[in-house]
């Protein structure tokens, strides 16, 4: 068992590191203050190859894997999380899911702009009353000769309103549930698309989130993904891939909680001292470096059983849980080793505080992961199903 990483991977560390401090970091928190989302930056990521680690060369690709992704967002995430996001908008949501499931003339015509960054891309599940029940969506994708009729509603789609496509999951024979749900690529350009933005949320504020509505949308039948009824295997496939960006996320946000409080605790004197002296100080340094350690090694876990094409459905769990939940953990740590300073906008804890609450809840909350990891565990409902 070796755990280091192989040369390629740590250059690839290397660069990413380099570009989020460089590029990212210097406008990273005037860019949260004005809700700004940074396309220009997406593009620069596309260039450097970081979008296209999944996806093979002839499409525009490098396939260097998944490990290489999970490298590149807990990189991102360190510097800005709403940036790390592009990773499951592009790469592992649309992209990943267009490569399998796609016809040829959709790899073609799709693949290489979200690889480059020029488009943009977003997946539409959650909706004003189906989150982490998938199955209880009501939007429907109705046969009409060579096209489907799209009508319905999405909530809490991250990107939509500066996405040009969506990878939407409706259904098109709600009598079967499950069984009755397919997966489309939509053009938000289409007559009867409506997008409306989210204005107010706790968190991720570079990375903006809409609701969208989909009105007699007629969606060419070459955009279906595989076959009518396999919408809801293919949700799941592609829940496992982003939750992996959002553990690798989870990872790095929880990382820069680390990078910020040693840092103060280093500097800041009270009673004649640095706080970093003082032993309940140093017993949150110290939770905060094992579980950090541990969500690293649990996503690295996971990312590496992706890249070997085995079942790992349970490891991501297993990831994402304890990773968001380090995250959320490490930024009420570092906020109160801060105190008042980490309250004020002065320092980016604040941001790294709402930022982290994030990862409790997308690409299933907590309390899902743990259903999936108990139910496993108990025999009820096996994680890594072939």
């Amino acid at each position: 068992m070796n755990f280091d990483l192989p040369e390629d991977l740590l250059a690839i560390k290397r660069l990413a590191r380099e570009f989020a401090e460089k590029e990212v970091k210097p406008t990273a928190d005037a860019d949260d203050k004005a809700h700004r989302f940074r396309r220009d930056l997406v593009q620069k990521m596309g260039e450097l190859g970081f979008l296209g680690c999944i996806i093979p060369e002839e499409y525009g690709g490098n396939g260097q894997g998944y490990l290489a992704v999970a490298i590149l967002c807990e990189e991102i995430a360190r510097v800005h999380s709403s940036l790390r996001i592009i990773f499951a908008a592009n790469t592992l949501g649309p992209g990943v899911t267009i490569y399998r499931y796609g016809t040829e003339e959709a790899k073609k015509k799709y693949l290489p702009g979200l690889v480059s960054g020029a488009l943009i891309g977003c997946f539409a599940i959650t909706e004003p009353n189906a989150g982490s029940d998938v199955a209880s969506m009501t939007t429907k994708a109705i046969r009409d000769g060579d096209y489907y009729i799209l009508n319905g509603s999405k909530m809490w789609i991250s990107l939509a309103p500066v996405a040009d496509i969506a990878l939407v999951y409706a259904y098109t024979d709600p009598s079967r549930r499950a069984k009755g749900m397919s997966a489309f690529i939509v053009d938000l350009n289409s007559e009867g698309v409506t997008i409306e933005p989210i204005e107010e949320k706790l968190g991720n504020w570079a990375s903006p989130v809409g609701a969208i509505t989909f009105e007699n949308v007629r969606v060419p039948g070459e955009n279906l993904l595989g076959q009518e009824g396999q919408g809801f295997k293919i949700c799941m496939q592609q829940l496992d891939d982003t939750r992996l960006a959002s553990a690798a996320g989870a990872v790095g946000v929880a990382q820069a909680c680390l990078d910020a409080a040693v840092e103060y605790a280093n500097t800041r004197e009270q009673f004649g001292q640095k706080v970093g002296q003082f032993q309940m100080i140093q017993d949150w340094i110290a939770q905060m470096v094992v579980e950090i350690e541990a969500a690293r090694l649990l996503t690295y876990r996971a990312a590496f059983l992706k890249d070997k094409g085995v079942p790992s459905t349970r490891e991501t769990s297993m990831a994402k849980l304890f990773a968001g939940e380090t995250a959320s953990k490490c930024a009420d740590y570092a906020l109160r080793i801060f105190s008042a300073y980490g309250y004020s906008e002065e320092y980016p804890v604040a941001r790294y505080f709402r930022d982290a609450k994030y990862y409790q809840i997308v690409e299933g909350t907590s309390n899902i992961h743990k259903l999936i990891l108990a139910q496993d565990a108990l025999g009820y409902r096996k994680a890594n199903r072939n």
